[in-house]
């Protein structure tokens, strides 16, 4: 990559983290072409548990993972 590229959809492994789900989520609504996947997307519950809504009121580039 180079500065001003763009990041490649791809998937992101939280480890139960809610922290790097979060982070993950924020880099891929903002920054990536494409859709993302975030396993353990679950962990954010842990510290800001509707923060999907700021997410799709910024960038309306955020769904819900599937169950």
């Amino acid at each position: 990559m180079t500065p001003g590229d763009r990041l490649r959809p791809g998937r992101v492994d939280s480890h139960g983290d809610h922290r790097i789900a979060m982070t993950a989520a924020v880099a891929a609504a903002c920054a990536a072409e494409g859709t993302c996947a975030i396993d353990g997307w679950d962990a954010v519950a842990t510290s800001h548990p509707r923060s999907a809504e700021p997410l799709v009121r910024l960038t309306g580039a955020f769904a819900e993972p599937a169950a």
